[in-house]
């Protein structure tokens, strides 16, 4: 062996090796029981188009989003300005982008609007005018700002779905903002497509309410501070479900923002699943303070405007710890639990689109896939063979080769392979042989010249080097863009599409070399089959 193929050859059998040894996992059914530790796991995953699953296109409500901040804002006036003894009628959200601030005297609001010019700089305020007697004014999100609460609002949507996604436990989910307001969502091989559905758009908005029993649901006039809601109440022994309707206190007491953990746990009385909630340290405070001042009252457990449950608070709970128990069932509260643990969504979202593609598209998908590759495949292998002779045998081991380090490393990504990864592959397979007749073509231009297989052979891939590499530069450079700018199955194209040029870099200018080097400079071989 010339010992300048030493390396190369340990080269290609060590890449050879290491595709082989990822590759088990996606070829067997099942790895045996020995195989562990720092062994490869990873495997080749099927894409939507390919093993069926769930397509939805979701729409955030931005809109509500900056009405959720206003409120917001509405609740810290109110705490702000009580604690500073700043007497008022009433402070709300009005409209979709203003929050209403009425007082009693007009010194009081020129007071509020100073203290607000530096507490909210993001807001406009609007000029004093009179509501009924009273002074009032506007305070108002500015474009620029609404603008930014609506995009982080879509950004914020998109980590909550996939954290909730996480939880579920789909496999190699895609999930991914589309536009303004939309986001993508891409759920292979699921099994329960309602569920899932279920799990991503519930906005999961926790909040723990006073129950206003001074007040009947029945009244002809509820006061503006309050609401009515309805409570679910579950016959544990008929197993019927009915509404009551409480009303409550509009200001939430605690919001599910201070939660740390939502766990699913069965009550040994019922033998009934509910939820077990543990709130952060201030959580935990403000819970202390509320059943503190409030024992012997009920307490509202809000979830998405339904009250899951409304106990009355028997003594003063310092632990930080609550629980929300209901109609549930172990599916339901165990998707309770994960929305809680994942965060509310910033604002609703309503599906768009959904698309369900069944497994048997998927099955067929593949079967058509695999065979336009391997139709593909052998007629290129037939066509370098009878043109290029053995030369040509030789650029189908380079082939080969190339194709085995793609897949494997495929696999050592845990990539998904959809269609038009599968498109790439066949192309790759193209790009593989077009180096190769770049080479080839070259070489006979040397040996009609006169010179010996050896130095024609030489000459051939030195002067093929730029032309090749130019080429797969510039691919390399259109694949890079696709993958930036593609979405989903163009990632996936521009994905296996890079690491294929890259790969037959190797293959076509150091693989098929080796192999001409090993036969042609062992002994004097005067006639190259080409």
């Amino acid at each position: 062996m010339p010992k300048e193929n030493g390396w190369r050859i340990s080269l290609i059998l060590i890449f050879a090796f290491l595709s082989i040894l990822f590759l088990l996992p996606t070829l067997l059914p099942k790895l045996p029981s020995w195989w562990g530790g720092v062994l490869p796991k990873d495997r080749i995953h099927l894409g939507l188009d390919l093993q069926g699953g769930t397509h939805l296109v979701l729409e955030v409500e931005t809109d509500k989003a900056v009405s959720g901040s206003l409120d917001l804002v509405a609740t810290d006036l109110e705490d702000t300005l009580n604690s500073k003894t700043l007497r008022f009628k009433k402070i709300g959200r009005k409209g979709q982008d203003r929050v209403s601030l009425v007082f009693y005297e007009k010194e009081t609001a020129e007071a509020v609007r100073k203290l607000l010019k530096d507490k909210y700089p993001g807001y406009a305020q609007g000029s004093v005018y009179d509501d009924g007697g009273f002074v009032a004014f506007d305070l108002q999100m500015d474009d620029a700002a609404a603008r930014d609460r609506k995009d982080k609002s879509v950004a914020q949507a998109l980590e909550t779905i996939r954290n909730r996604i996480d939880q579920f436990g789909v496999s190699e989910p895609v999930i991914q903002r589309e536009g303004e307001r939309n986001i993508v969502v891409q759920l292979p091989g699921i099994k329960d497509p309602q569920r899932a559905i279920d799990l991503i758009g519930k906005t999961a908005r926790l909040e723990f309410k006073m129950v206003r029993e001074d007040i009947s649901p029945d009244s002809a006039s509820i006061p503006e501070d309050a609401e009515i809601l309805k409570e679910k109440s579950v016959d544990h022994v008929t197993g019927g479900v009915t509404e009551i309707p409480l009303v409550v206190q509009k200001k939430s007491m605690i919001t599910g923002d201070l939660l740390t953990d939502a766990q699913v746990r069965i009550d040994s009385q019922f033998n009934q699943p509910y939820v077990a909630i543990e709130f952060n340290s201030l959580g935990a405070k403000l819970f202390d303070q509320v059943t503190a001042a409030n024992v012997g009252k009920r307490f509202a457990i809000v979830l998405d405007s339904t009250i899951y449950s409304a106990p009355v608070i028997r003594e003063r709970i310092s632990g930080g710890s609550a629980q929300i128990s209901g109609s549930f069932t172990e599916k339901t509260a165990a998707d309770l639990a994960i929305v809680l643990r994942a965060g509310a969504l910033p604002a609703p979202v309503k599906i768009i689109q959904n698309v369900t593609v069944g497994p048997s598209l998927g099955q067929d998908s593949i079967n058509k896939g695999l065979f336009a590759g391997l139709v593909g495949v052998l007629l290129v292998i037939v066509f370098m063979g009878i043109y290029y002779k053995l030369s040509g045998m030789v650029a189908n081991l380079g082939m080969f080769l190339n194709i085995l380090y793609l897949m494997g490393a495929l696999a050592a990504l845990g990539a998904t392979l959809t269609l038009p990864g599968i498109a790439a592959i066949v192309l790759l397979v193209g790009m593989s042989v077009d180096s190769n007749v770049i080479i080839f073509e070259r070489i006979r231009e040397e040996l009609k010249m006169g010179k010996s297989p050896l130095a024609a052979l030489d000459t051939g891939y030195d002067k093929a080097f730029t032309t090749i590499m130019d080429s797969h530069v510039t691919t390399l450079i259109t694949a890079a863009v696709l993958f930036q700018f593609g979405t989903g199955p163009v990632k996936g194209f521009a994905v296996s599409l890079s690491l294929g040029i890259i790969i037959n870099l190797f293959t076509s200018l150091v693989g098929t070399k080796v192999v001409f080097d090993q036969v042609l400079r062992r002994g004097d071989v005067r006639k190259l089959s080409i």
